[in-house]
């Protein structure tokens, strides 16, 4: 495909980069703790003065995955702390669209971590326009992938240091894309399925990836059983399923049936892109089971407007393609 014209001016960007933008807060227990809580980890050395001073790390130190949020505006769109730059690193996605590209959508977010955090740190990160990819077609539509990367340091004057020092990166990839022409079908009493019309056979469901380590809970769900991974050890619920405790690391391991009961602890729903077979829009959960652990499943027999944190759900299993059983949930009343 021939490159158009005005990409010219926009591929000068690559390499750009842009000033910093600083953390509102250093960094700080209370909102390790938070996160932790959130995030469902017990780590002790996140939390604990006494036992993280016991640790290899001496002292309290930050979950490394919590880099980016460090330096997030918070609920206010773009409201950056005092100092940061003014600059819009994402001018090539604006060009981008101002040539009829108007959707997003992230496809990939990759983070670098050089040494643990700790209490007291104080961040910023400044970004650099790092490629733009040749136009693609893709099933979502035409477009270009635009990766951003994002360097994280440590200002100087915590602690010994005399200079400000690197503590992570980001690597952040977009799709900026044109959407690709839909056909809105006639309903189905007056007009069959394109596919079944052209001879193909209707979309299948996707098959879940079986492994040694999760065989037992497809196999519990084709017998109408929702098996929890429990460990021998501490007797510690994990799902996903695998080969050591997080919390004892032991190896050893048995399951229990779930009673299938719970409530919906997180949920999004996903309106696009229209992926067949699935109804939209699609809500999917986080739910909570009585148990105490809890798992990802698709949500049934509501509608998306209806559905409330903390809602009671009950698991079901249903039959899809002939031989794939899946756990879904429905709402039940309280």
């Amino acid at each position: 495909m021939a490159e158009h014209a005005w990409m010219n001016d926009i591929r000068a960007l690559v390499g750009k980069q842009y000033g910093r933008v600083y953390a509102w807060d250093p960094v700080n227990t209370p909102m390790a703790r938070q996160w932790c809580e959130i995030m469902g980890i017990e780590n002790p050395v996140y939390a604990d003065p006494e036992r993280a001073a016991a640790s290899v790390h001496g002292g309290l130190v930050a979950p490394p995955a919590m880099l980016q949020a460090w330096c997030e505006p918070g609920p206010l769109l773009n409201h950056y702390a005092p100092g940061s730059t003014d600059e819009y690193p994402y001018e090539a996605l604006k060009l981008i669209e101002a040539h009829g590209y108007p959707s997003v959508v992230a496809v990939n977010s990759e983070l670098e971590f050089d040494r643990y955090l700790r209490p007291g740190d104080k961040l910023y990160y400044t970004t650099r326009l790092d490629a733009i990819s040749e136009e693609k077609t893709t099933a979502l539509g035409t477009g270009f992938f635009v990766t951003f990367l994002m360097t994280y340091c440590a200002q100087h004057g915590a602690g010994r240091r005399t200079e400000d020092e690197e503590v992570g990166r980001l690597l952040f990839r977009v799709f900026k894309f044109r959407p690709a022409a839909v056909q809105q079908s006639a309903p189905a009493a007056s007009q069959p399925d394109a596919s079944a019309k052209a001879g193909k056979p209707a979309p299948r469901r996707p098959a879940p990836g079986v492994s040694d380590d999760n065989r037992f809970f497809w196999e519990g769900a084709r017998e109408g059983k929702l098996l929890i991974q429990r460990c021998k050890g501490c007797g510690t619920l994990r799902h996903p399923p695998g080969p050591v405790c997080p919390a004892c690391h032991s190896f050893e391991w048995d399951t229990v049936q779930a009673s299938g009961r719970g409530t919906v602890y997180s949920f999004v729903t996903m309106h696009y892109p229209e992926v067949p077979p699935f109804d939209h829009p699609n809500p999917i959960a986080l739910v909570e089971l009585e148990e105490g652990t809890r798992l990802v499943a698709q949500l049934v027999g509501v509608q998306p407007a209806e559905i409330e944190i903390g809602q009671a759900v009950q698991v079901e299993f249903n039959r899809f393609d002939g031989d794939l059983v899946l756990p879904q949930f429905r709402p039940v009343q309280a």
